[in-house]
């Protein structure tokens, strides 16, 4: 995909963070559609060709599906090993699955909450993708703050909350905006 100049300068900041020494806690924003996953799937190739596994964390079992679909997709033809958990995997296929991330046999993990359980140990995680933060509850958002101590962190939103906002506003936390559309983005029609 050709990226738009938004993209292209979000995605020089956040490589940027990443190969800092400190531990990268960065914002991107974006209307939906404007390319949000693409940039943070960029992100997550940087990281596993440095031999790190990526989690990335969604709200919802329908959008941890779209994201794994996409993954799919994307990194077909690198030999990027992926899974997904959701409450619509098997428990076998879980338990299976975990065993492999343990071991660092899997590249790129896609979930919902059920990545934050306390079963779920990476053998040397890298880089944490959350969409959508302001859709978890308390108690997610706390287990994410354990998780964010040791790893990069790259939360994508298109609406978040104001106390989001206000540490990036005040420099707190990094902030990377994409405000133009991609060429052959469809505009958002709601009935």
């Amino acid at each position: 995909y050709t990226l738009t100049a938004d993209q292209q300068k979000s995605l020089d900041e956040i490589k940027g963070d990443m190969e800092k020494p400190e531990i990268m806690d960065r914002l991107l924003c974006g209307d939906v559609g404007f390319g949000k996953t693409e940039v943070a799937f960029r992100c997550a190739f940087k990281a596993i060709l440095a031999g790190k596994q990526v989690a990335l964390l969604c709200p919802t079992t329908l959008l941890a599906r779209q994201h794994y679909e996409v993954a799919l997709e994307r990194f077909a033809n690198f030999g990027v090993k992926i899974a997904v958990f959701s409450r619509l995997v098997p428990a076998a296929t879980q338990t299976k699955n975990i065993k492999l991330i343990a071991e660092g046999k899997i590249d790129l993990v896609i979930g919902t909450h059920r990545l934050l359980s306390k079963d779920f140990k990476f053998r040397d995680l890298g880089l944490l993708i959350v969409d959508e933060e302001q859709r978890f509850g308390v108690e997610q958002k706390e287990r994410i703050k354990e998780i964010k101590k040791n790893v990069d962190v790259l939360t994508l939103s298109a609406t978040p909350i104001p106390r989001t906002l206000q540490m990036s506003l005040v420099g707190i936390r990094p902030l990377s905006q994409i405000n133009t559309a991609p060429e052959s983005r469809m505009p958002i029609q709601t009935y």
